[in-house]
């Protein structure tokens, strides 16, 4: 680490100064042997035991772990006080402090056992630190060469890199290379162009941990191009060494390949398990399959999934409903339905909103609704009380796949044990019966929403009325007719329309033009497209080119603008019927 490396660096000069102090100690005191005894000064006759050791040296050893600036600073106060404190010096030895350093008196100590245990405790624990240090980092790596590389690979490279590199006489070791790979803001081109040329050094060997290293640095810093030729160089490892990679490492390589949306390129990639020796885990299929569906390539992520599935693999649940959610989108809703079978059979909670929306996706094919409706069985208690949107996607699947007893029987369950229906799964039901022709089943439908304080809407009535116009009943749609209006103060143009087309096509135009007439005197403004049909209608059926152009001539007051079939077809016409008008005068006049 490096905090260990500062406070080694701190050590070994605080031994250093010791030494030298124990040096200039020694020929102080050969010196003052020659000196008579009332001569010699009273400091120099004391011994470990008396010592009380200096503040700045016990805090140090009851501190190790301290940064290189505040050792440095340590060693500087200790140094000062002892060169401060002048009233105790010999004058006789000027360079002589009375103040003695521990390490001093630990050197010169002719008796070990008078030292005190403090000054023992603080030895070993200074000890065990180095002892520490050493079995973290058996590696011994060069700081300065270290700085220096990472300052080359974070600047601008003039040059060759490898030329550069070569210069600088390193001190190689896999450690140094692995600290070099973790170090941030190192732009992924300089590094993995390091890496190569680690590689073609003898003391560097192609490992796992190294591999890893260069893999994870390479992510951090997510390009398009640094990711390819990563790829290129883990595939050229792989070719060449066995045992060196391994799953996470191809795992982390697909997720990059994902997160930048190369489908392809992952896919390669999961190819290449069985090649270089490793087995795919749930991530590995999950990563690849996300990568696909990100370029929209479902078939191939359909066929992975089906892998996947085969060798009982699964990732988390929330990863688990992304899958599904990607084969949805991808129209492949069977294999996202044997996905959640596999879930479930795992008893494997899938979010909610993932399920909700496979259910709908289901709907969608007619071979699939079944599977749908059968998924609903799985909803319970509050968890089936607010799934309203499941149910009804399923009642809509029903409906347009014409198993309308289906949709029936799960209305009736929604009404029992819920959720409660609304007017939208009512109306599903009741338009497919209209459009069925069975006006009765449609009725009772009303009815029983009615009883259930709910107000049959707009729509409502326009599918029973075009259910009875369907059918040629006009009276009966009239009646549903007058009953909307009592309920709804504005209907819609669609109202009016299902009943102008039943009497068009029942040829009765007058009433259809008169119905027209009534729709605008309830505010109910028609559109280009009601004008176009009854125009069509009074022209094709009725050649009534007469009534046709009173329209028109509205449609221009209102803004509105016929388009060209339609007036030719008023022109062809109204030339026809000029022109069998001359033709009946001249065979008159013969």
């Amino acid at each position: 680490m490096m905090w260990k490396s500062s406070v080694a660096v701190a050590i070994a000069a605080r031994r250093r100064a010791s030494s030298a102090a124990a040096a200039a100690a020694a020929a102080s005191i050969s010196r003052s042997n020659s000196l008579a005894p009332h001569q010699v000064p009273s400091h120099h006759s004391k011994t470990l035991a008396s010592y009380k050791p200096h503040p700045h040296f016990s805090s140090f050893h009851r501190n190790p772990i301290r940064t290189f600036s505040e050792y440095s600073s340590i060693a500087t106060d200790h140094h000062h006080d002892a060169i401060a404190d002048t009233s105790l010096a010999d004058p006789r030895f000027p360079d002589i402090i009375n103040q003695p350093d521990p390490i001093e008196n630990m050197v010169f100590d002719e008796n070990p056992s008078s030292v005190p245990s403090e000054s023992e405790d603080t030895t070993a624990q200074l000890d065990e630190f180095l002892a520490v240090g050493e079995n973290e980092n058996p590696t011994s790596v060069d700081a300065e060469q270290l700085e220096s590389v990472l300052s080359l690979l974070q600047s601008s490279v003039d040059g060759s890199l490898e030329f550069n590199l070569d210069n600088m006489k390193l001190t190689l070791n896999e450690e140094f290379v692995v600290r070099v790979l973790g170090t941030p803001l190192v732009p992924g081109k300089n590094l993995i162009g390091f890496f190569k040329w680690a590689l073609t050094k003898p003391e560097v060997g192609v490992t796992t941990p190294v591999v890893d290293s260069l893999v994870q640095a390479i992510g951090g810093d997510l390009r398009k191009r640094d990711v390819y030729a990563l790829w290129d160089l883990v595939k050229e490892i792989g070719e060449k060494e066995n045992g060196v990679l391994t799953t996470k490492i191809l795992n982390e390589l697909l997720s990059l390949l994902s997160r930048l949306g190369k489908g392809k390129a992952a896919f390669e990639v999961f190819n290449k398990f069985t090649e270089f020796a490793c087995a795919p885990d749930a991530d590995s299929y999950y990563y690849t399959v996300e990568a696909l569906c990100r370029r929209s390539i479902f078939d191939w992520a359909g066929s992975v999934c089906e892998e996947m599935l085969n060798a009982g693999e699964l990732p988390d649940k929330d990863k688990t409903g992304t899958l599904i959610r990607y084969l949805c989108k991808g129209q492949n809703s069977k294999v996202a339905h044997a996905v959640y079978l596999a879930a479930k059979e795992k008893d494997r909670g899938l979010p909610r909103s993932s399920v909700n929306f496979l259910i709908g996706s289901l709907c969608r094919g007619k071979e699939t609704v079944q599977l749908a409706l059968k998924m609903l069985e799985n909803f319970s208690g509050d968890e089936r009380k607010y799934a309203i949107k499941p149910f009804l996607s399923v009642i809509r699947g029903l409906c347009w796949i014409k198993d309308l007893e289906g949709a029936n029987n799960l209305l009736s369950r929604m009404i029992d044990a819920g959720p409660p229906p609304g007017n939208a799964a009512f109306n599903f039901v009741i338009n497919s019966l209209a459009k069925a022709g069975d006006m009765k089943e449609a009725i009772k439908i009303v009815e029983v929403m009615e009883s259930r304080g709910l107000k049959p809407d707009v729509y409502t009535y326009s599918v029973i009325m075009s259910g009875y116009a369907k059918g040629g009943e006009m009276e009966e749609a009239c009646k549903i007719l007058a009953e909307a209006k009592k309920k709804h103060s504005k209907l819609s143009p669609a109202t009016y329309h299902t009943l102008i087309r039943g009497y068009c096509k029942l040829e009765e135009f007058d009433k259809a033009v008169a119905l027209f007439g009534e729709m605008k005197e309830h505010g109910v403004q028609p559109n280009v497209d009601e004008y176009n049909k009854l125009i069509q209608s009074l022209c094709l059926k009725a050649v009534d080119w007469r009534t046709a152009e009173k329209l028109l001539e509205e449609m221009k007051e209102n803004g509105l603008h016929l388009n060209g079939i339609t007036k030719g077809l008023m022109r062809a016409v109204k030339e026809l019927e000029q022109e069998g008008v001359e033709t009946q005068e001249v065979t008159i006049e013969a």
